[in-house]
């Protein structure tokens, strides 16, 4: 039987409890996803990979610097399900991010995670901060974009998928009947 939530949720916290706001970070988009998924089919999978999403941060992690990659490699040793696996690959615009660092062959390696799945991953991340609190869509875009130099892979990579980033939180809100991506906060996209 594949690792499940708990398992995540434990290794998790101990490959990132002491990163301070990374871990925070990590706590804010699975609580997200809890909220969300209530009676989801997929829910056990979200909650896994909501906790495993930035675990290639982790130094015992971290191969190529690029941490979907890592953490999903991570996640695969750890025996977590492909879906599981496939969300921390390709969250929040990774498959943009790979093309950036020339990792994108290996992250083709990974299977791709069904599109729903992947847009409700990516609707927690977009709206939860560094540390961990509730932001907007836009408002997380535009605090990523700030934090690294536009010459850095990240900010060259949001900026390429923000437009898909948007849309993706905006397809999930749709698909789980929430009034906007941000229930209630600013939304534009």
């Amino acid at each position: 039987m594949p690792a499940g939530p708990s398992e995540a949720e434990s290794l998790a916290r101990r490959l990132l409890e002491m990163s301070g706001a990374r871990w925070q970070h990590v706590r804010g988009v699975a609580a997200r996803t809890h909220e969300l998924t209530h009676g989801h089919p997929d829910r056990n999978e979200l909650a896994a990979a909501a906790w495993l999403h930035d675990v290639g941060y982790a130094d015992e992690v971290s191969t190529t610097g690029f941490h979907p990659l890592d953490g999903a490699r991570y996640v695969a040793s750890r025996g977590f399900a492909p879906d599981v696996v496939g969300l921390v690959a390709y969250h929040s615009g990774a498959d943009v991010e790979a093309g950036e660092r020339g990792l994108s062959e290996e992250l083709r390696l990974i299977d791709r995670p069904k599109q729903a799945l992947l847009d409700i991953l990516i609707l927690a991340d977009m709206t939860t901060s560094p540390i961990g609190q509730r932001v907007g869509v836009d408002a997380r875009i535009v605090e990523i974009l700030g934090r690294y130099d536009d010459s850095h892979p990240v900010h060259r990579a949001v900026a390429r998928s923000q437009h898909e980033l948007r849309a993706a939180a905006h397809r999930a809100a749709v698909s789980l009947g929430l009034p906007s991506a941000d229930e209630g906060l600013p939304f534009t996209g």
